[in-house]
């Protein structure tokens, strides 16, 4: 899961399973569309939401590959 802060006054973080995701998209905010259906908002760019996804994914794959030795 990855780190997001919701676009609103309080800017909650919040925890998303990149599993969820569908798309991103940037107009002009960035909002995140789940495979629900559902939009969220987020104060994080398209750029950084990738980012974050990639180095999750990076990650995962390390931990995976030294567990297999």
């Amino acid at each position: 899961m990855i780190e997001l802060h919701k676009l609103s006054t309080t800017r909650d973080p919040f925890h998303l399973n990149v599993d969820m995701i569908e798309r991103i998209d940037a107009s002009p905010d960035c909002h995140v569309t789940l495979t629900t259906g559902q939009r969220i908002a987020v104060t994080e760019s398209v750029e950084e939401v990738v980012r974050k996804i990639r180095d999750w994914r990076v990650d995962v794959m390390a931990r995976s590959l030294r567990l297999a030795r």
